[in-house]
């Protein structure tokens, strides 16, 4: 596991500055600069609308004595997307804007049921200390 993680912090800044530097080789730096700017700031809305969407329909959904497990499942794409905003790149904007988006989010959210369900079931949950 420690390996995938090192291997996740170092392969993906690199291919993402790559792009990046390509990018700006292309269209110029000042363009690139911008287009990643313009990436945080609407990304930051869009984050911040969906997660107070999200944050109402868990309210209502606790109100009524209901579970909310896809909304919580919802909330926690919302913050893992707005996380992937926050770091300059292209692969990383393009995630997090795919986790933003209802109509992209819903079938990671239910792929994401379906593993845990699998895992529940199998009862293969282990913690190391």
């Amino acid at each position: 596991m420690l390996w995938k993680l090192i291997l996740a912090f170092t392969v993906i800044p690199i291919i993402e500055l790559y792009i990046l530097l390509m990018l700006a080789d292309l269209i110029g730096p000042h363009i690139t600069i911008l287009i990643i700017i313009l990436t945080g700031i609407t990304g930051g809305i869009l984050t911040k609308a969906q997660g107070l969407n999200t944050i109402k329909k868990i309210k209502t959904q606790l109100a009524e004595g209901d579970v909310p497990t896809d909304e919580l499942l919802n909330g926690l794409l919302i913050l893992s997307g707005g996380l992937l905003l926050l770091t300059p790149g292209i692969l990383t904007d393009l995630t997090g804007f795919t986790l933003l988006i209802p109509f992209t989010r819903t079938p990671i959210r239910n792929f994401l049921k379906k593993k845990f369900k699998k895992i529940i079931e199998k009862n293969t949950i282990t913690f190391n200390q």
